[in-house]
């Protein structure tokens, strides 16, 4: 594992880690790896771009719950505004999405 930069404990507190469920989920305009995604987080759906077309169809992706970042400063990709980050592994250079194991109802912290 190459070396990384050794946070503290403080700064990971001030991530707002939550499940979402994704509720809809349609291709960028203009963008082969894009994906827009409007997400349950329990008091309020929040719309993000994530690159995972090239592994994930829009329609597999409806009901599925997902870890993210919840307070990360809203960015705009190809026009779209993104309001949070969705966690993924990364094997062979390709994203692979994370899921809780049991069932979580949308807006559970993860800590």
């Amino acid at each position: 594992m190459a070396e990384e930069a050794i946070i503290e404990m403080n700064e990971f507190a001030r991530l707002d880690l939550r499940i979402g469920k994704i509720v809809a989920a349609e291709q960028v305009k203009g963008t082969k790896k894009l994906l827009r995604l409007e997400v349950d987080l329990g008091s309020e759906t929040r719309q993000l771009v994530a690159g995972i077309a090239d592994e994930y169809r829009p329609e597999a992706l409806i009901g599925q719950l997902v870890p993210l970042v919840a307070n990360m400063k809203p960015a705009t990709l190809m026009g779209v505004e993104s309001r949070g980050m969705i966690l993924a592994a990364e094997v062979g250079g390709k994203p692979i999405l994370l899921h809780p194991d049991k069932d979580v109802p949308a807006g559970s912290r993860v800590r």
